[in-house]
């Protein structure tokens, strides 16, 4: 089973530098718009079973055009939605940066809790867990290998990156995933591949499943290095 974990498009906070957590209200902006048409120019033609997203709007924005170029509703997963920065919330980055706890964010990422919000370790647990339960059911409602959407936000696409690349939390802030950037994750029945991250524009035709192929231990198992090309990260 195969997941494109897909960041939502550039909204109105990223322009003003704002950490807009689960702030109401914050959605794409002209850019962002235009993003989010692009990933359904990108997406659209591939075989894609479901999208599931982040209750946030700016995230229902970013699938919109391709939830209806592929005639698909999308799934709301709570457990996808932005980090509860708490305090941090609305505040800007510039501002943030000579808080004590930014090192610790940026250093020890598994030992940062933010004032009256959760802590990054807690993000990563309910992320890989929606990530994990949505592709087992994927699977076992198919019957076969199913290529999914699953569009949420920075840091927490990070953090399931950071999981299936086996590298423990700390590390997750040297991978990035940019505004509308896709990620491609295949989970097996014994450990995860990290195929693409970060890409915002080359080919995905590598990752369509072979057409009616079962999701059978021995086929799901195989190391997909072989047979993809330009595994990097996109530009």
């Amino acid at each position: 089973m195969t997941v494109i974990l897909l960041r939502h498009g550039r909204s109105t906070s990223n322009t003003a530098g704002t950490l807009a957590g689960r702030s109401a209200g914050v959605e794409l902006d002209d850019r962002g718009r235009e993003q989010a048409q692009a990933v359904a120019d990108r997406l659209g033609e591939l075989p894609v079973a479901e999208i599931v997203r982040s209750p946030l709007l700016r995230c229902e924005q970013t699938v919109e055009p391709l939830a209806a170029k592929l005639g698909l509703s999308p799934v709301v997963e709570d457990r996808l939605v932005e980090v509860d920065y708490g305090q941090w919330t609305g505040r800007t980055i510039k501002e943030l940066l000579a808080e004590p706890l930014w090192k610790v964010v940026q250093q020890h990422p598994s030992a940062a809790v933010f004032p009256e919000g959760e802590g990054l370790a807690t993000v990563q647990q309910r992320a890989v867990q929606a990530v994990r339960e949505h592709d087992a059911r994927l699977a076992a409602q198919h019957g076969r290998d199913v290529l999914w959407v699953a569009c949420s936000h920075g840091d927490v696409i990070k953090s399931v990156l950071s999981d299936a690349m086996g590298a423990h939390l700390d590390s997750f802030q040297r991978i990035v995933a940019d505004p509308a950037s896709i990620s491609v994750v295949r989970y097996t029945s014994t450990r995860p591949f990290v195929l693409r991250t970060n890409d915002t524009g080359s080919d995905l035709s590598a990752f369509v499943p072979k057409a009616e192929e079962p999701a059978t231990p021995e086929s799901v198992d195989a190391d997909p290095s072989d047979a993809v090309v330009g595994g990097g990260a996109g530009s």
